[in-house]
Order: structure tokens, then C-alpha cells, then sequence
């Protein structure tokens, strides 16, 4: 595990701009945090790093999951937010999430049964002060 302090979304937006470059295809990027802390502007910074716009990058919290890449093309990034998904279980499963194929998977307040894919692990506390305390831990 790797500990990172972000001052800023900015900051934020370059960890994951960082992370992306290490990423194999097929990948997850588990995030979990407080509402607020900072998981929208991390995927964001992946967007960037996958060679994707990232101010098209919006919280999916009401659509559930938002697709990202080149028009008639399959998605190079898929951004999931299950806050709003009720439990565990048939939910998760009947959105699909390991048809996606070589995408890279964001997935905002995960949950088991998710996925079999390989699976990095990103934390986001806010501090006092208000700045970012970022985790991150490889897959195994």
C-alpha cells in the first residue's frame, strides 16, 4: 500500500492520472471514501491517463454507470457508482460489469459480489485540514 496526500483536485486528478498509466487491460479501480472525499475527481484524473477527456467524466450516482471512449467503439473506461444500489448480491451482478471486456472499471462504493477481475484498491479520507489522504494497494 502506498499513502499519497492531494492538496487539491487537482493533485487528486493527477493520482489518477498516474494510476491509469499502470494499469493493465481489464483492470478495476475499487474507490471508496465519504461523499465529497474525491472519488469522481480521481476517476477523472484516470480518464486523462487512459487518453479520454476528463471534463466528460460526471458521478454516475443516478445512472448507475457511465461509459467512456471513442464514438462506435467499445468503452476504454466505465465509471460505476453503487451508492444508490440497493444491498449486495443479484444487483450488482445484473449490471454486468465483467462483460465490459478491456475496459477499465471505476467502480465508486463497491460492493461483493462485484467482479473476478483484478482489482486495485483506492482509499480517500479527508483530513482536518481538508486535504486528501489517498491509499492505494495493488492487486495481489
Amino acid at each position: 500500500m502506498t499513502s499519497h496526500v492531494s492538496a487539491g483536485e487537482e493533485d487528486t486528478r493527477r493520482l489518477g492520472a498516474d494510476l491509469a498509466r499502470r494499469l493493465s487491460p481489464g483492470d478495476v479501480v475499487l474507490l471508496e471514501g465519504e461523499l465529497g472525499a474525491g472519488k469522481t475527481a480521481f476517476v477523472k484524473g484516470l480518464a486523462a491517463g487512459l487518453g479520454l477527456d476528463p471534463d466528460d467524466v460526471s458521478s454516475p450516482s443516478f445512472a448507475l454507470v457511465h461509459e467512456y471512449g471513442p464514438a462506435g467503439k467499445p468503452p476504454v473506461l466505465v465509471h460505476v457508482d453503487l451508492y444508490r444500489l440497493p444491498g449486495g448480491g443479484a444487483p450488482v451482478l445484473d449490471l454486468g460489469l465483467d462483460e465490459q471486456g478491456s475496459a477499465t472499471l471505476a467502480v465508486e462504493w463497491p460492493r461483493p459480489p462485484l467482479t473476478e477481475r483484478r482489482a486495485w484498491h483506492v482509499a480517500l479520507r479527508i483530513e482536518p485540514d481538508g486535504s486528501r489522504t489517498i491509499e492505494l494497494t495493488e492487486p495481489f
